[in-house]
């Protein structure tokens, strides 16, 4: 990861490097309050590269540098994943993965539920406490000598429990078998506002927000971070 000054945002877009429509629509509604016109990798045909980080940070790296160097413009990726002690820290960073080529989440809930099943059968700590992380990586295309961007790091995480059977059609993902620590329902049961304020998502966003957002800047560009 490499830091340097830059200027605002090139004409006033950023590049989402996503293209999880979900992910993309939550990442554009917690950027709405900044005038940054946001566009997705999605839109602009950009390939997805494959993710062969070994950490969340990684992956997000993988993605937004990619894009940031073929699109030309500053582009945000976030690599997020549910994490489950009990399973040995499974999904994590294959929590896409474990959806499968049809992007069943609903299988990926499953699948948890029957390995943490078959641990308990087996006599192992078989628990529901589980976490959601965030990484989100923020590139500039101001290439660098080993020809990549130059990129920032901010990375969230929110504690909480898994319950069956799943609860909601908010959100996306893991988010109907989750319930985040000192509430009562699940992510994909809550008010897409109220999980905002209170996400995995939304803790690294607010690291971002207080390191490339100050008030001193116009909030129509992305300042110095």
């Amino acid at each position: 990861m490499r830091s340097a000054k830059h200027s605002s945002l090139h004409g006033g877009k950023l590049v989402l490097a996503s293209h999880n429509a979900g992910k993309v629509r939550e990442i554009a509604e917690l950027l709405a309050p900044f005038d940054v016109t946001i566009v997705s990798a999605a839109e602009l045909n950009l390939p997805e590269p494959a993710e062969t980080g070994a950490t969340f940070a990684d992956n997000a790296l993988l993605k937004a540098n990619a894009a940031a160097i073929r699109s030309g413009l500053p582009a945000l990726s976030d690599d997020s994943g549910l994490v489950v002690p009990a399973l040995d820290g499974a999904p994590g960073i294959y929590s896409a993965r474990w959806a499968g080529p049809e992007k069943s989440f609903t299988a990926a809930m499953e699948r948890i539920r029957q390995e943490l099943e078959a641990r308990k059968r087996a006599g192992k700590a078989g628990d529901s406490r589980a976490y959601f992380v965030c990484s989100l990586a923020l590139c500039w295309p101001a290439i660098t000598f080993d020809g990549s961007a130059v990129c920032r790091i901010f990375e969230g995480r929110v504690d909480g429990r898994l319950v069956w059977p799943p609860r909601g059609s908010q959100g996306f993902g893991y988010d109907p078998i989750f319930v985040a620590d000192g509430q009562s329902q699940t992510f994909g049961e809550m008010d897409p506002a109220v999980k905002h304020a209170l996400s995995h998502r939304a803790a690294a966003f607010r690291k971002l927000v207080a390191a490339c957002f100050a008030e001193s800047h116009s909030p129509a560009g992305l300042p110095s971070c």
